[in-house]
């Protein structure tokens, strides 16, 4: 489970689009598995890589069927129905991620936390190997940003799932993700255990924010304290 952190502008969101092809690399290539993913058919990357972004665009589209669309990559020429075995698993991640209750509601009736839930159960419906996730707790209420990476870590874990998250709140990143990469102006300012690279030196470096770090005493993870200038100024 790894976390992509930096400050907006520092190369995340680019560093995902080359990952799904939707930008060109200038120079090298990027492997999956030891398969060179610029070299694989749009349907095997699809089957491979799913993405989950912080906003579902969500439309007036039942859930059940909009979790189905996790299935497309593995359509057939002339296929013009999905399978059994395609509500199977639409149905089996819709309640691992608690969501099967809406499957006949539509996408747009429900709130963003509800939305971002059943995004990540049609990722999961396409059986990929790797989950690029892009800031799926932003806008989201700290129970709805708990469920949820919660549930991420759990499929981390549980389906040997590679995880890969964009996301800014660097307390959330120190507790849930094993390995975090620091990036600042396109390039890896560090990387590491939360422990190895959320230290108020790169914090403070890369975020230009006063910070002071300490560890939590329940979870023995970095937990990071914001000080504004105004107390800075009193120290």
């Amino acid at each position: 489970f790894t976390g992509i952190i930096g400050p907006n502008g520092s190369g995340k969101t680019t560093l995902f689009k080359t990952i799904t092809g939707e930008l060109s690399l200038i120079d090298g290539d990027i492997f999956l598995n030891d398969d060179c993913i610029s070299n694989m058919l749009s349907k095997e990357k699809a089957q491979k890589i799913a993405i989950v972004t912080q906003n579902t665009d969500a439309v007036d589209i039942p859930v059940e069927d909009y979790v189905l669309m996790g299935r497309y990559p593995y359509r057939k020429k002339l296929q013009l129905f999905e399978t059994e075995k395609d509500f199977k698993l639409a149905r089996k991640f819709m309640e691992l991620t608690g969501v099967l209750k809406f499957k006949n509601k539509l996408m747009n009736e429900l709130s963003g936390g509800e939305q971002q839930l059943i995004a990540i159960a049609k990722a999961l419906t396409q059986e990929p190997v790797l989950l690029l996730l892009d800031e799926p707790t932003s806008h989201l209420d700290i129970s709805h940003q708990m469920q949820i990476l919660n549930l991420i870590q759990k499929f981390n874990e549980e389906f040997d799932l590679t995880v890969l998250m964009i996301i800014h709140d660097l307390n959330l990143a120190a507790e849930f993700c094993d390995y975090l990469i620091m990036m600042d102006d396109g390039n890896i300012f560090a990387e590491g255990s939360p422990e190895e690279v959320l230290t108020y030196t790169n914090i403070e470096e890369v975020y230009k924010a006063v910070v002071i770090t300490q560890e939590n005493r329940i979870t023995k993870k970095p937990s990071i304290l914001l000080v504004s200038d105004k107390t800075f100024k009193q120290i």
